[in-house]
């Protein structure tokens, strides 16, 4: 398993991997919704390429993209010291390591370009990526009511950060 940033030619295996993430019912995304074609993909891939805050990092077993993680800034000079987070790993690859390999990759990158603040979201009933993100270093920093509607019911989301 090797992670590395992503490239313009993983548009197709990207919106294949996004597809089967959001089927596990704790993204944005309902099963299902995601439209994007594999030639808005590349286009939004060649965008976050020429960004210098923000990147996108993919896992990779088999010569198959198995994970990812994007962390998007800004170049405001009020938050250009912050990046948002998404993570994303196929549930059969879970266990594995696999989301920390790709946390530890953000980090460093982060600390490269002077990113000091890293934040994310997480439905508030994931436990499992809940304990992942305190694991990594993530604290709570408040709880968004209602912030969700999952399968006809509001949910709650957690705001997490981690200064590094």
């Amino acid at each position: 398993m090797i992670i590395r940033k992503i490239q313009v030619n993983d548009s197709d295996a990207f919106v294949e991997l996004s597809k089967k993430i959001d089927e596990s019912d704790v993204m944005l995304f309902e099963p299902g919704e995601r439209n994007t074609t594999p030639e808005q993909q590349r286009k939004s891939i060649e965008r976050i390429l020429t960004e210098k805050r923000s990147v996108f990092f993919v896992a990779e077993s088999e010569e198959k993209l198995v994970g990812y993680i994007a962390a998007l800034g800004s170049d405001l000079q009020r938050n250009r010291h912050s990046a948002y987070l998404v993570l994303g790993v196929l549930e059969e690859y879970q266990g594995q390591g696999i989301a920390s390999k790709l946390f530890n990759q953000v980090f460093e990158w982060a600390k490269e370009i002077e990113i000091t603040r890293l934040e994310l979201t997480v439905i508030k009933d994931n436990f499992k990526a809940f304990n992942l993100y305190r694991k990594m270093g993530f604290v709570l920093e408040g709880e968004k009511v209602n912030s969700l509607v999952i399968n006809g019911q509001f949910v709650n989301e957690y705001y997490l950060y981690k200064l590094l």
